[in-house]
């Protein structure tokens, strides 16, 4: 690294060669993957073990966790990795059924097209299809495995940790240990990505040579369709488990029995840790390697199309990856600010989450000066770019000079329209801001009806200031670069995906650890560290969400483009008989797609209703005399899961290649557009909507819900990290109307929880599987070119209805 540092620093004035073009493409995802095993050996010093092994706990400052919490904690982690491993194992059984299924479609498709090389083109996108889904398979299986290994550490840590009250061990431990855990996910699975993307544009190259570019990156945009195939099935198979799981847990256990958070005595609370593991974890993890997919082939193929001086330059063509290698690195020494404990270590509940989101800050400011110099050295100091419409007089696009400045500001303007979109959705779900204290106030006022009111209001609201950004962005980008500073604004976005991972990963490892803890040892001190570590946790998913909405409509928008330019559409007519239905069409996929994601969530969640319920017949496991039958609530998620995600993943993926088949490529030019606008604003609205839900929840519950002398509400404070566990009352238990106030209390609880449990599949499952709905409609466009564009291509509009309106205009009425 220092010495490619040096290079770029003592010829500023030269592009990179092509070999230090290759050295960087390698050099990035290995110092990730060493970045990534230096943390996991960390973490693996902590020791997990059970009583019958005779081992003893390591003493750690003079304090270890007892024998026998560390045997409960064991068996917990234990059921939880076997859980896991056993829903992934089905779910690849699954995958490994479409994959083959989908291979053989893209191989008889593209090979019946009928274009020049077409069998051959047929095969290398079927070789660039399954590459991306085994690699999407392999991101999501590794991060996983390692949120499994960590979450029963971080409990470890905490409890050690909270022998001593007041020591700087209480949060640094659990804190250090949990965000590790991110960084292996988040650092394995952008190296994973980059190296497998490299090898194959390699590989490529060398069989299919160098002259016939465009042909060549064709044939790789079909890596991007494999990884987001996959993210599909992993974000919906794997949101309907969790969501199942959770819903089904918090009905039953907290609603009707009024029992704990992660209380033992609930037979579903080891699937819904299982559930932050294959939903949060792995689902997340495919999904965003789906988006790096995407954004690099957009980049690829739009350059390729529009610019023969970049198509000329090996590491003009390779700037795409070179911009997520770079923001690797950045990542990496902005990560080692939080190991080695600086600027401050995490030593209190207040630090948490201002440390967490300072590591997206300082990744962008570092990232904006890389990502200049990055573009001064790759790119050509100007370049052309083709627009998109063929000239009338030549017949060939009109190009567009451009600087290599103005690409780096594109990929600038997207990397912080990316922090802004975050920390707007951070507002409209932060237990520290206003909205949320107005949802849980909203509580105390009707119940559950104006919580949902509140909740659905502030979700919908949330949506304003991200369209804005992401319009001004847009337009900036258009100008300058067009549809190529689009796809370079995606992979802005994008260029921080390494932290931003880890920092997601980071929330449901402490969710689980804090579960662990109420299982395992059930002290409130140390659930009051795990809950603050959660807490923090889930207001920055909530800020990944946001960016992963944001790069899917950016790359969606780039792959329109890619998609009209090679299926040679001259001009998109909004008002042509063809275009305005498919537009109202693909607006309204999105809801159809929600609709059967939380139908089947529902329909999973009842079913696992039914079996907590079963369970809960038997007193003695009310009583905590007897364990219930956790596997078997874990057996009731994943069959559920499985059999529901199929049809919702097929509508995504079908709906494309139908509507080009049958009706042609201007009916897709509306389609594309259609679900794009609806699907990112819905998935922003329900995103927000759950998390305000959840937050509001946990805001009740931490006792922020302030009364007067005469024990009425009167309204909300700020965040307290020491009023966790102790609600606010002025009335004793033993003084009269006390039993009034307490019922009012659980009434305004049972409101949280009801909106939290409406929430949950919004912000879990449909809402995060939107933007894989817009961007994987937008690749699968691009790859089927050749078909839609071909014979096949337009039966019923170009073909059929064509050849009936001529037939008409000759032998009138008589041609039906």
């Amino acid at each position: 690294a220092t010495v490619s540092v040096l290079y770029c620093l003592t010829f500023p004035a030269e592009m990179l060669s092509d070999t230090t073009t290759n050295i960087l493409c390698l050099l990035w995802p290995t110092l990730g993957f060493l970045w990534a095993w230096h943390n996991k050996s960390k973490i693996s010093i902590i020791k997990i073990f059970s009583k019958k092994s005779g081992e003893q706990a390591p003493l750690t400052q003079g304090r270890a966790m007892s024998p026998d919490d560390m045997d409960k904690v064991y068996t917990v982690s234990t059921r939880i990795s076997e859980g896991s491993r056993e829903f992934l194992k089905q779910e690849f059984k699954v995958m490994i059924l479409f994959m083959a299924a989908a291979s053989f479609i893209i191989y008889w498709l593209i090979g019946m097209s009928g274009g020049e090389n077409s069998w051959t083109n047929a095969q290398y996108s079927t070789i660039a299809f399954l590459v991306g889904a085994l690699a999407s398979c392999l991101s999501g299986g590794i991060g996983m495995a390692i949120a499994v290994y960590t979450n029963s550490r971080t409990a470890h840590e905490a409890c050690v940790g909270s022998e001593a009250d007041g020591s700087r061990d209480k949060y640094t431990r659990a804190f250090c240990v949990a965000f590790r855990g991110g960084i292996v996910m988040g650092f394995c699975l952008t190296s994973v990505g980059l190296l497998s993307l490299f090898a194959l544009i390699t590989f490529f190259k060398m069989q299919l040579g160098g002259d016939d570019k465009i042909r060549l990156y064709e044939c790789i945009a079909a890596y991007g369709l494999g990884g987001s195939s996959i993210a599909c099935f992993g974000r919906v198979g794997g949101g309907i488990f969790t969501k199942a799981a959770d819903v089904g847990s918090d009905l039953c256990g907290k609603v009707v029995s009024n029992l704990p958070e992660d209380d033992p005595r609930n037979p579903g609370v080891i699937a819904d840790c299982i559930g932050d593991n294959v939903g949060d974890i792995a689902g997340m993890g495919s999904d965003l390697f789906g988006s790096f997919g995407e954004a690099s082939c957009a980049a690829l193929v739009v350059s390729a199309y529009a610019s023969p001086e970049l198509t000329d330059s090996w590491s003009g063509m390779m700037f795409p990856l070179l911009i997520t290698g770079v923001g690797t690195f950045v990542s990496l020494l902005t990560s080692m600010c939080v190991t080695e404990g600086w600027p401050t270590p995490v030593t209190c509940a207040e630090r948490i989450e201002p440390v967490l989101k300072l590591q997206l800050v300082i990744s962008t400011v570092l990232n904006t000066v890389a990502m200049y110099v990055t573009a001064t050295l790759a790119l050509p100091e100007t370049f052309s770019v083709a627009k998109l419409i063929k000239d009338p007089a030549t017949g060939a696009f009109e190009q567009v000079q451009v600087h290599s400045w103005e690409a780096a500001f594109c990929v600038i303007m997207g990397l912080w329209s990316g922090l802004v979109i975050g920390f707007v959705t951070e507002y409209y779900t932060s237990n520290r801001k206003p909205p949320v204290g107005e949802i849980a106030r909203a509580c105390t006022m009707g119940g559950a009806a104006t919580n949902v009111i509140s909740g659905l209001a502030c979700g919908y609201l949330s949506t304003i200031v991200p369209s804005f950004v992401m319009a001004t962005c847009m337009y900036i980008s258009f100008n300058l670069c067009l549809m190529y500073g689009i796809a370079l604004s995606a992979l802005g976005i994008l260029s921080t995906m390494s932290i931003g991972l880890t920092i997601d990963a980071y929330g449901p490892i402490a969710d689980n650890a804090g579960g662990i803890v109420e299982m395992c040892v059930g002290d409130p001190k140390i659930r009051e560290v795990t809950d603050c570590l959660d807490a923090a946790g889930n207001t920055t998913a909530a800020i990944g969400k946001g960016f992963a909405i944001a790069s899917a409509a950016f790359v969606a928008v780039a792959l329109y483009g890619a998609f009209i330019t090679h299926a040679e559409v001259p001009i998109v007519n909004i008002v042509d008989s063809r275009v305005y239905p498919g537009l109202l069409v693909g607006a309204m996929l999105p809801y159809w797609f929600s609709g059967w994601t939380m139908k089947s969530v529902n329909k999973a969640a009842m079913e696992m209703v039914f079996e907590i319920q079963r369970q809960f017949e038997d007193e003695a496991i009310l009583a905590g005399t007897k364990d219930p039958d956790y596997n078997r609530c874990v057996a009731v998620a994943t069959k559920a899961s499985l059999s529901e995600m199929s049809h919702s993943a097929c509508l995504v993926m079908l709906s494309p290649i139908i509507c080009g088949i049958l009706f042609g490529k201007e009916a897709l030019c509306g389609l594309l557009p259609g679900s794009l606008t609806s699907g990112v604003q819905m998935a922003i609205s329900m995103s927000n909507t759950g998390g305000a839900w959840d937050n509001a929840k946990k805001f009740v519950e931490c006792g922020m819900m302030e009364t007067d002398s005469k024990g009425r509400l009167k309204g909300t404070t700020g965040f307290d990290a020491t009023t966790r566990h102790t609600v606010k009352k002025t009335w004793k238990e033993n003084e009269p109307g006390y039993a009034m106030y307490a019922a009012k209390d659980k009434e305004i609880h049972s409101a949280a929880v009801i909106g939290d449990t409406v929430g949950d599949p919004m912000k879990d499952t449909s809402g995060p599987a939107l933007n894989i709905l817009v961007k994987l409609m937008a690749i699968i466009s691009v790859v089927f070119v050749p078909v839609v564009n071909g014979y096949m291509g337009g039966i019923i509009f170009d073909q059929w209805w064509k050849d009936f309106t001529q037939c008409a205009s000759v032998h009138g009425t008589s041609c039906a």
